[in-house]
């Protein structure tokens, strides 16, 4: 008994010292962007930063604006949700409620191997196949744009939106269920009518994480957006705030290097502001 009571008590210890290293990495890259991102605000003006309409950053008269890029994460990511929720929670449906166990274990494989594929792979196929086709569809000039990156975007998003949706939907009790075919409902009305219902926390959580994997994206969306500092525009080339870090922080210097510092911190707050209201909108359904 001692001998269990001790080793429960480091476990507890061990997983104690563990969450509080998490925290501590949270607060560490939170105070790290502060310091990094706020001087570059300061010197530049955070009107002229947050609401200014060009970025220039290599010019003879550099300008600092970074509006461009925060209207196409904005229009990039509510695309990608838009499109990629719907057909996520559709397919979670299908593979948890609908589909014969050798199809679903079929579907589950696949989802589980595009959520493997590396961020670049999407963006190699993108620009290869997608861009082109846009292209080609659209009479444009180059198919590198906004549209291409949301094509990217919702498919990069759906296997965390398929995946947690599924088990939100798998964890729902199968007396729901029941009680409702006994009352006459038939099997699609009590899936969309109970079983979706009943998950919705974890149906928003699989939400969050897309959201969270569409705006944080860079590799990818810099390879079929045309990464040229734009106002955005659904068939316009254009940049946005993750890709333009990624894309000019090898050779900056000086005040542009800290003024891409200061979009990484922009970058942050608005994720951070998206998961808390996110986590609200969660918690007021539950209850």
């Amino acid at each position: 008994m001692k001998s269990k009571k001790t080793l429960e008590n480091i476990m507890n210890t061990i997983f104690t010292i563990c969450g509080f290293i998490s925290v501590a990495f949270v607060i560490i890259i939170t105070v790290f962007l502060v310091i990094s991102g706020t001087p570059a605000i300061s010197e530049i003006g955070i009107f002229k930063f947050l609401f200014g309409k060009v970025w220039s950053s290599t010019s003879a008269d550099p300008q600092y604006g970074i509006l461009p890029f925060i209207l196409t994460s904005i229009y990039g990511t509510l695309g990608a949700i838009i499109i990629g929720v719907p057909i996520g929670i559709l397919c979670a449906v299908y593979i948890s409620k609908m589909a014969r166990t050798k199809e679903s274990i079929i579907i589950r494989t696949a989802v589980e191997l595009l959520s493997g594929i590396p961020s670049v792979i999407y963006g190699l196929v993108g620009m290869i196949i997608i861009v082109p086709f846009v292209r080609e569809v659209f009479g444009l000039p180059d198919g590198a744009n906004l549209f291409s990156a949301i094509i990217v975007l919702t498919v990069m998003i759906l296997p965390s939106v398929i995946s947690v949706s599924e088990t939100a939907l798998n964890a729902v009790p199968k007396e729901y269920e029941e009680a409702s075919l006994a009352l006459g409902a038939t099997k699609t009305e009590t899936v969309f009518k109970v079983s979706v219902p009943a998950a919705k926390s974890g149906i928003l959580a699989s939400v969050v994480l897309g959201i969270g994997r569409a705006i944080g994206e860079a590799m990818a969306v810099m390879m079929v957006s045309g990464n040229v500092a734009n106002m955005p525009s659904l068939f316009a080339s254009v940049r946005f705030l993750t890709t333009a870090v990624a894309s000019e922080m090898s050779y900056s210097s000086g005040l542009q290097r800290e003024a891409l510092f200061s979009i990484a911190l922009v970058l942050f707050i608005f994720i951070l502001i998206i998961n808390l209201f996110l986590n609200i909108v969660v918690k007021r359904k539950e209850h």
